[in-house]
C-alpha cells in the first residue's frame, strides 16, 4: 500500500504514553464538528505505515488516525508473552483517551479487523460505524496449521541472519499463501511490490523482529466464530478481491448477517483508492 507516494493529506506522527510504554500514531486531517475522527487499524506484521494511502485520501476531508499496535512499528511491546486481542484492543483505547477523542468511526484489515471487533463489543457506545476489511475464518486443523508454521520464530545474531530471515518471510508472504507453501497450488496472483514498497515493509518488521509475534498469533488464535456475532455496532464486511483472505468474506458475513457486505477494488492506484475511500465513508456516512 506504498507503491503511490503522493498527494493528499498531510501526515503528521506522534506518540502517546500509556502504561505499557508509548504507542506511535500517524494521523491526517483535521478535527471538525460534527465528523468523528477515524482511527484506522493495520495488519499484520507492518505498520501504520502500510494504511498511509488511505491516510491520505480520508485526510482530505476528515480527521483520521492510524496507530501502531503494541509490539508492532515504533510502538511499545505489550506485558507479557501471553497478548490477547482484547488487551491490544483495550491499549487502543487508552491511547485514544490520550488523545481527548470519545466517540469515533473504526477501521481494520486483517489483524486489525480482529483488534477492531474487539474495541466495538467492548465499546460500543463510542464506535459510531464500523469497516472489517479481510478477516480469516479458519477451520480447526487450518488455524492449528497457521499457529504452528507461519510465524516465524526470528533469531536475532552477530551474523545477521533476522535481516535475510525477515526480508524472506516478508517477500514470500506477497507470493503465497501461507507464505510457508511455495509451490503453484499456493501461488498468489498478485505478486511482488514495486522495491520500495517492499523495502519500507521489511524495515517496519525489522523494527518489531522481537515481538511482532504478539499480536499476529493473537489474531490467528482468536475464536472468530464466537466473537463477531456479538459485534453490535453498524458494520461493513469488505475484502479486496485480489487479498487472500477474500475467500472468507461470505462465510464471515454468515456469522454477522445484519452487516452490510461489499467486496473494495484496494488502493493500488490513485483511481481504485479513491472508490475504495468512497465505499467506506458511504458506509461511515449512513446513519444506523
Amino acid at each position: 500500500m506504498r507503491a503511490m507516494v503522493s498527494s493528499g493529506a498531510r501526515i503528521r506522527r506522534g506518540f502517546i504514553d500509556i502504561a505499557e510504554g508509548q504507542v506511535h500514531y500517524r494521523e491526517a486531517g483535521r478535527r471538525m464538528a460534527g465528523t468523528p475522527p477515524l482511527l484506522l487499524i493495520h495488519a499484520s506484521p507492518g505498520s501504520s505505515l502500510m494504511l498511509e494511502p488511505l491516510l491520505r485520501e480520508f485526510g482530505k476531508f476528515r480527521h483520521v488516525i492510524a496507530t501502531d499496535t503494541l509490539g508492532n512499528g515504533d510502538s511499545s511491546a505489550p506485558a507479557g508473552d501471553a497478548v490477547t486481542l482484547a488487551a491490544l484492543a483495550d491499549a487502543h483505547l487508552r491511547a485514544l483517551d490520550t488523545l481527548g477523542i470519545g466517540r469515533f468511526d473504526l477501521y481494520g484489515t486483517h489483524t486489525g479487523a480482529s483488534i477492531a471487533s474487539e474495541i466495538a463489543i467492548s465499546q460500543p457506545g463510542r464506535v459510531r460505524s464500523l469497516v472489517l476489511d479481510g478477516i480469516g475464518l479458519y477451520a480447526p486443523e487450518e488455524q492449528a496449521e497457521l499457529l504452528e508454521h507461519y510465524v516465524p520464530g526470528i533469531s536475532i545474531d552477530q551474523n545477521g541472519s533476522q535481516l535475510l530471515q525477515i526480508w524472506s518471510f516478508v517477500r514470500d508472504a506477497y507470493l503465497f499463501w501461507p507464505w510457508y507453501r511455495k509451490d503453484k497450488a499456493h501461488r498468489r496472483p498478485t505478486g511482488l511490490p514495486d522495491a520500495d514498497t517492499l523495502h519500507d515493509k521489511v524495515v517496519e518488521v525489522l523494527k518489531a523482529a522481537r515481538s511482532f509475534h504478539l499480536s499476529y498469533r493473537a489474531a490467528l488464535g482468536h475464536d472468530k466464530r464466537a466473537r463477531l456475532p456479538l459485534v453490535p455496532v453498524p458494520t461493513l464486511l469488505t475484502c479486496a478481491a485480489d487479498d487472500m483472505l477474500y475467500e472468507y468474506l461470505d462465510a464471515v458475513h454468515a456469522l454477522m448477517p445484519h452487516a452490510r457486505c461489499a467486496a473494495h477494488h484496494g488502493t493500488g492506484t490513485p483511481e481504485n483508492l479513491a472508490r475504495t475511500v468512497a465505499l467506506f465513508e458511504r458506509h461511515f456516512s449512513e446513519k444506523p
